[in-house]
């Protein structure tokens, strides 16, 4: 019953990454006239002497330690709120879902609208509003500081519907009679949330941060259609230094190394996850 699955991993997931490590050891550039020949580890040592790749990295590394929490918090609140019989609910549930269902090439030309420069941008007017007249407006896509913020902040709006409603399945499949029973023992809403709600969500929160992880990890749309990388690398990510290595300067070997030392970083990263789970498991 899995054969089908199996063989479409192994056609498209396993077979093409092999191809990619195979591609990351030679000199292989589309129009060359040079052939082809074994390089070694010498892509590799380009790459991570290339300050583009490194900031890209780093850029990576930050976008992920800061949107996969705050998004999980936000989830796991907007599930908690919604979780409740109330008239209504469904549409309060469809409304901050809806985000998730549009094209995220869409989400990003309009968050380019709303962080457009001068007083008329809509985030310079509101943050001038809440300031009470003291925010000075901004172009936020261009200024170093601001450009990786307000993609996370694009990322974040978008994704959370996501993980809401998985959260939210996740609460509705824990058992009532586990709240009715601390309720007769005298246990409050907040105790209710720390010992059973938290616990009985373990495995989905897993599920839910590995699979943001991965996918904040492969962050590249946003930043081609709002920065560019730029201003000055600011907000490059691997991604999107692939991308250009292999499509915009044809140095398809360089791609495929770059794709590799992805793999490689998020396959650490999730692991280290899972062990850490694995570890809050066999102590509680």
């Amino acid at each position: 019953m899995s054969a089908p699955a199996l063989v479409g991993l192994l056609l498209f997931v396993v077979v093409p990454f092999l191809f990619a490590v195979a591609l990351s050891f030679t000199n292989l550039r589309l129009g060359s006239p040079l052939p082809l020949e074994w390089m070694g580890f010498e892509q590799y040592r380009r790459i991570f002497s290339d300050p583009s790749f490194v900031r890209a990295l780093l850029n990576n590394l930050v976008f992920v330690v800061v949107v996969v929490p705050l998004q999980t918090v936000l989830a796991l609140v907007l599930a908690l709120l919604l979780n409740r019989r109330l008239y209504g609910i469904t549409w309060f549930r469809t409304l901050f879902f809806m985000p998730v269902v549009f094209p995220l090439s869409l989400v990003a030309v309009v968050w380019v609208l709303i962080f457009a420069p001068g007083a008329n941008g809509m985030m310079n007017a509101f943050l001038d509003l809440v300031s009470l007249g003291n925010w000075t407006p901004r172009d936020f896509l261009h200024d170093p500081y601001f450009a990786l913020p307000a993609i996370m902040l694009t990322s974040i709006w978008q994704g959370t519907g996501f993980q809401m409603v998985i959260l939210l399945a996740g609460l509705q499949a824990i058992p009532a009679e586990l709240y009715e029973a601390a309720a007769i023992d005298g246990a409050g809403r907040r105790q209710q949330f720390w010992h059973i709600t938290l616990p009985q969500l373990r495995n989905t929160l897993i599920f839910v941060v590995l699979v943001t992880t991965i996918l904040a990890s492969r962050l590249f749309d946003q930043v081609q259609i709002m920065t560019q990388g730029g201003p000055n690398d600011a907000s490059t990510t691997v991604m999107f230094e692939t991308v250009e290595a292999a499509f915009a300067r044809q140095q398809v070997a360089r791609g495929a190394a770059m794709t590799v030392i992805l793999f490689l970083v998020v396959l650490l990263i999730t692991r280290l996850q899972r062990r850490v789970a694995r570890q809050e498991r066999e102590v509680t």
